[in-house]
C-alpha cells in the first residue's frame, strides 16, 4: 500500500507563469512544464539560499523529498535554457498559504489571508486589472472554502 501524499505548502506563487526564448514565437516552441512545488523548491534554495532542511520544513516535506524537488526542477529549467525551450509553470500537489494578486498595469503585489474579501482595486494605482496568481497557476481557492484543486497536473 503506497503512502498517501503530502501537500507541499507554498508561500508565494510565481509571479509569472511563461518564460521564453527571446524573438522566438511561442507557438513554434517545445514547452518544459515545472510544477509549482518544482518552482518553489528553486525560489527557496536558489533564491533565499536556504539549506534543504529548512526549505523542507518551510514546504512542510521531508529532507529527501526537497532534494529530489530541487534535483528535478534544475534539470528541467538546464533543459530548457539549453535547448530553448518555453518554461510554463502549473500544478503540483500544492497548499497555497495565502492568496497573492498581481496588479497587471504597475506590478503592485497584493497578498491576503484565504479569509478575507478579493480586492477590487490597486491600492497603488487604482487599476481593477488584477490577476490572481494562484488560479492562474491552476489553483484557486474561493472566500470560505480553504481548499482548491489539489494535486491538478
Amino acid at each position: 500500500m503506497t503512502r498517501s501524499r503530502k501537500s507541499r505548502r507554498i508561500q508565494k506563487p510565481p509571479l509569472f507563469q511563461r518564460f521564453k526564448p527571446a524573438g522566438v514565437r511561442a507557438r513554434t516552441l517545445q514547452r518544459v512544464v515545472i510544477s509549482v512545488d518544482e518552482y518553489e523548491a528553486l525560489r527557496l534554495a536558489d533564491c533565499e539560499s536556504m539549506e534543504h532542511k529548512q526549505a523542507a520544513e518551510e514546504m512542510n516535506i521531508s529532507r529527501p523529498t526537497f532534494t529530489r524537488l530541487i534535483e528535478v526542477a534544475r534539470k528541467k529549467v538546464a533543459k530548457a535554457i539549453i535547448e530553448g525551450k518555453e518554461i510554463f509553470i502549473e500544478g503540483g500537489f500544492v497548499d497555497f498559504q495565502h492568496n497573492i494578486f498581481r496588479c497587471v498595469n504597475c506590478g503592485y503585489i497584493i497578498q491576503i489571508n484565504f479569509n478575507d474579501e478579493f480586492p477590487q482595486t490597486c491600492p497603488e494605482c487604482g487599476s481593477e486589472n488584477l490577476i490572481n496568481l494562484a488560479q492562474r497557476c491552476g489553483f484557486e481557492r474561493r472566500q470560505g472554502r480553504g481548499h482548491g484543486r489539489k494535486g491538478f497536473r
